[in-house]
């Protein structure tokens, strides 16, 4: 593919893109009770008119956007769009759905453009392989950071959650209610622990049953501990008992597989490294001489040695890669040991 033909495949990639979005608008649908109850119950913070000066940008404009607004609202209900939302929300990012598709839209577009333009400074950038490796990255890239914040708020919270079931445990020792402790645990605790556990308050005072509102954290959330302590904190409201003490002795359960985890993160830390080295190596390795040399990877995409139509060395390629990922998968299998 020469320099020229290169806008052509980008503007093609923008325009798909942008065919995603018209699909997404195309697919109407409205926001019934429920879902308002939801938002409110979320209550995110909106910035004052004193903040919205120092806080402009981007991402002020995506959410005044009237368009994405427009879309927010026709893909409200999807499922597609509600797992997203789910997704955003367990990840504590103020966005909707739409906002989100856009940001997806703008990486699937902008990865394969700033290919383009290293291609100005380095040659090799100009291989066509480059920009669908681009586009691949870009597709790829907002799911992977939204997965990242989720798996962090998430490891926040688990290890918030010992001292948050001592807590409430006390309280209700002093004489508190539990809901009145759980107002204690929003009082005195911790993002990301007291903006969950403040949602439940509001879902209370809205008129869902505690229970129901408890499972609604536990969907959110997806934490095998807080499932542990909502099942207990259930049967005990059905049968009766000291919840105090089943209270303490689930935070020591907690607080042991903490430690067993960490212990066993500790010992398979060296195998963990080498499924990453015999992943990320070769690949690491085979950019590095696109960009260094060139011209030393053109015997491997040489159509004379050719198998069932390809290229021999773009076959041995393929099954290289997916005999590293078949190792990779097999090394994160081996040290992934459940507690």
């Amino acid at each position: 593919m020469s320099l020229e033909m290169t806008p052509l495949v980008v503007a093609g990639v923008a325009a798909l893109a942008v065919l995603v979005i018209a699909i997404g608008v195309a697919m109407s649908g409205r926001s019934g009770i429920s879902d308002r109850l939801e938002r409110y119950a979320a209550a995110r913070p909106q910035a004052g008119p004193g903040s919205a000066a120092g806080s402009g940008g981007v991402a002020d404009l995506i959410a005044q956007s009237q368009a994405l607004a427009s879309l927010n609202r026709a893909v409200e209900g999807r499922d597609f769009w509600a797992n997203i939302a789910r997704d955003i929300a367990r990840a504590d990012l103020h966005l909707k759905p739409s906002e989100f598709l856009a940001i997806w839209a703008g990486s699937i577009v902008g990865v394969p453009i700033l290919m383009v333009l290293l291609s100005a400074f380095l040659p090799a950038f100009r291989n066509p392989l480059f920009l669908l490796i681009g586009i691949v990255v870009g597709f790829f890239l907002p799911r992977f950071w939204l997965a990242r914040r989720r798996n962090g708020r998430l490891g926040a919270f688990n290890k918030q959650l010992p001292d948050t079931i001592t807590l409430v445990a006390n309280a209700l020792r002093a004489g508190s209610s539990f809901l009145q402790a759980v107002e204690l645990v929003v009082r005195e605790t911790r993002p990301p622990i007291s903006i969950e556990f403040a949602r439940v308050i509001r879902e209370v005072n809205l008129g869902l049953p505690f229970e129901q509102a408890l499972e609604n954290m536990v969907r959110r959330v997806r934490s095998d501990d807080l499932e542990l302590m909502a099942t207990a904190i259930s049967i005990q409201h059905q049968v009766g008992g000291n919840l105090a003490e089943i209270l303490d002795s689930i935070a020591y359960t907690i607080r042991e597989r903490i430690r067993i985890k960490g212990e066993i993160r500790t010992l398979t830390a060296q195998q963990r490294l080498s499924g990453y080295v015999v992943a990320g190596l070769p690949i690491g390795l085979a950019g590095f001489l696109f960009v260094a040399a060139p011209g030393f990877m053109d015997p491997m995409f040489d159509s004379r040695a050719s198998l069932i139509g390809l290229p021999a060395g773009v076959i041995i390629l393929a099954l290289g890669g997916v005999m590293m990922f078949i190792g990779f998968m097999a090394i994160r299998k081996i040290v992934d040991i459940e507690v």
